[in-house]
């Protein structure tokens, strides 16, 4: 099962207040319902993959309305691996929609956005947010390479409106427009887990944050070693250079030609060539110098190389 998978059969399991399941229906059928005119009747279809909220939208429906949806299971056409889950409801459904706002119930016209009669506090927003999550919503799993949670609708204005509200949390989502609809997204990581919080999947929220620190973890991790590694190649490349100056002055004059200063940095640093300026400095016999004056007489060393 996918992470998506389970985090939308978690969120069909909490319980919430009434006001809260209606804002969460309107979500579910703004996005995933169709309205069907037959023989002069007004019927309701919504469609879904997921047999989870399914089941959640069935069981809101008898709750809400005392209305039990006729259940219809169909198999992909294309490539046959999933079920879809067609519910129908043939009474009360003009009323019904009109208590979502979704429609105006006298001129029966859909209403633009969503509704802000739907919402009586900021646990109404949320649930709002979580019914459009399981209606058209997807994240990719944490341990991917990238963190991506989108939310798809077909309608412009809803998807705007959908956008509007989770900013209101501040979440920075976004909006692309894609073939089949428009895209609200979210790429950034903590962002991803306040809206989890946010929408009450708190389980998947900690799965979601533990494997987020174990790869920033990781991250860092990587990041030093490949710090040290460079750090200790330059010191490497820096140290053969150094050598190379100096075996080139005792080929040519000797090292006993150079001033005492330079010929003691020269010896130590044929010694001990794995060792950096500072580690270099506490071995001169005359005593411990600095970084910047063992850097100083190799300068020196090498000018004199040059020369040569």
């Amino acid at each position: 099962m996918s992470f998506t998978s389970m985090m939308k059969k978690e969120l069909t399991q909490l319980e919430e207040k009434r006001c809260c399941r209606l804002a969460e229906l309107s979500a579910l059928v703004r996005m995933n319902g169709t309205i069907q005119l037959r023989q002069q009747r007004m019927t309701l279809e919504i469609v879904t993959e997921n047999p989870s909220t399914a089941r959640h939208i069935f069981s809101l429906i008898k709750e809400l309305y005392n209305e039990s949806p006729e259940v219809l299971v169909r198999k992909k056409a294309r490539l046959k691996k999933n079920n879809v889950y067609l519910l129908r409801i043939h009474a009360k459904t003009q009323s019904m929609l009109a208590d979502l706002h979704i429609i105006q119930s006298k001129q029966l016209e859909p209403v633009e956005g969503i509704s802000p009669q739907l919402f009586t506090d900021l646990n109404c927003k949320r649930a709002y947010l979580r019914g459009a999550f399981l209606a058209g919503g997807s994240v990719n799993n944490p341990d991917s390479a990238s963190y991506h949670l989108e939310i798809v609708s077909t309608y412009e204005d809803h998807a705007v409106a959908l956008c509007e509200l989770m900013n209101q949390f501040h979440l920075h989502a976004k909006i692309i427009e894609r073939k089949k609809g428009h895209v609200v997204y979210i790429k950034e990581g903590d962002k991803i887990g306040e809206f989890l919080n946010i929408i009450g999947a708190h389980p998947s929220l900690l799965h979601f944050e533990n494997v987020r620190i174990m790869k920033d973890m990781r991250n860092s991790v990587n990041r030093l070693v490949n710090c040290e590694t460079a750090n200790l190649n330059r010191t490497i490349q820096a140290a053969m250079r150094q050598i190379e100056n100096i075996r080139k002055i005792e080929q040519e004059i000797g090292l006993d030609q150079l001033p005492v200063r330079l010929r003691e940095v020269a010896e130590v640093r044929v010694q001990y060539p794995e060792l950096n300026l500072a580690e270099l400095g506490q071995q001169i016999p005359s005593g411990t110098i600095s970084k910047s004056a063992v850097n100083h007489r190799l300068r020196k060393i090498e000018e004199i190389a040059k020369r040569l």
